[in-house]
């Protein structure tokens, strides 16, 4: 039920746009039914029942029938009227970036007012523009009304089920496509990594340098240095010929020490040095010169990528292809409260008590 929500109208400052609304909606009304009635009247089984039982009616309306160009004409002049009236608001409250988009915006209102049979159903559009004018003031609530619901919920099922058959249409032809041997990875390679090589190096060799600067960091860097620490520790108790200096008595384990954090210094240090040093230049040229030859398994990564993508494609396409309008309709049915049963009881069967 359409409510009208009186403090917006009064914040809105939309009252005299409302009666004015409202005079128009009950015209456009008026002339929805004639043009029905005057379409029945004409046919001759009507014709015939109104002449048998209501001659009088006939006799005064059938001047009405013979013209309704004129009559209808009536109708149209105040159709034009309220039109350019509303135009020259619009163009007084600079509603749009210019003048004459307010007659583009309602060509709905244009084609209705041609007197021809095709385009008077376009007068019925107006009721719609008045309602979502009305709307878009929050003067009344549309989403509140069963219609409004009804229509919308038909209208997002039809359109979930176009969009998802046109996207599982789309993915399947691009899986064809994956299978029937597209150059996918190459075209990757060429078109999107290639262009975008230099800044791809650049880019990569900037974190090289912050990941060194970090480790060589007292702080940010205690937890590589700390794991290298380890790493480096646990080869020098693992080396054989190391781990003969625990045979030498009293200075045998502060050799094996000594020599382990030597080798994490040493060890560190490269590594600090070496991500510092690298620069944009340098990883480029080992990219040209140490993988360009590198190929062994290269057609079967261009498997595996394959595989991959076909893989993404067809979770994306049983995602999409999930009826959500059923889901939602489901918890609208379980939502709705079930009436409790009337209970039973003994006394009922026995209106007197005996």
């Amino acid at each position: 039920m359409l409510r009208i929500n009186r403090e917006n109208l009064r914040k809105s400052h939309e009252t005299p746009w409302l009666i004015l609304d409202l005079v128009m909606l009950g015209i456009l009304l008026l002339n929805l039914a004639w043009l029905i009635f005057d379409s029945l009247y004409a046919t001759e089984f009507i014709f015939a029942q109104l002449a048998t039982y209501f001659p009088g009616f006939v006799n005064a309306y059938d001047p009405i029938h013979r013209n309704f160009l004129f009559v209808d004409l009536v109708f149209i002049a105040i159709f034009f009227v309220e039109f350019c009236f509303r135009w020259i608001v619009s163009v007084v409250r600079k509603e749009h970036l210019r003048w004459y988009f307010f007659p583009f915006l309602h060509w709905y209102d244009i084609v209705g007012l041609i007197p021809l049979g095709a385009t008077r159903i376009f007068r019925f559009l107006r009721i719609f523009s008045i309602l979502h004018r009305l709307h878009k003031f929050n003067i009344i609530d549309l989403n509140d009304t069963g219609v409004f619901r009804f229509f919308r919920f038909y209208y997002d099922v039809f359109v979930e089920e176009l969009s998802d058959r046109i996207v599982v249409k789309v993915l399947s032809d691009a899986q064809k496509d994956i299978s029937a041997g597209s150059p996918l990875i190459d075209d990757i390679s060429q078109n999107v990594l290639a262009p975008r090589r230099p800044i791809l190096t650049e880019w990569l060799a900037g974190v090289l340098n912050h990941l060194g600067q970090s480790i060589s960091d007292d702080n940010y860097g205690e937890s590589i240095r700390k794991h290298v620490r380890q790493s480096v520790g646990k080869a020098v108790r693992q080396n054989p010929q190391i781990s003969t200096l625990n045979y030498f008595p009293v200075i045998g384990k502060t050799i094996e020490k000594t020599l382990e954090d030597s080798v994490t210094d040493i060890v560190t240090t490269s590594l600090i040095n070496l991500l510092s040093d690298l620069d944009a230049d340098s990883i480029d040229n080992f990219v040209t010169a140490g993988l360009h030859e590198y190929t062994p398994t290269a057609d079967e990564l261009d498997k595996e990528v394959l595989l991959v993508v076909n893989e993404c494609l067809e979770l994306v396409k049983s995602h999409v292809a999930q009826q959500r309008w059923k889901s939602e309709l489901m918890e609208k049915e379980q939502t709705i409260p079930v009436p409790d049963e009337p209970s039973y009881s003994p006394a009922s069967d026995n209106p007197r008590g005996d």
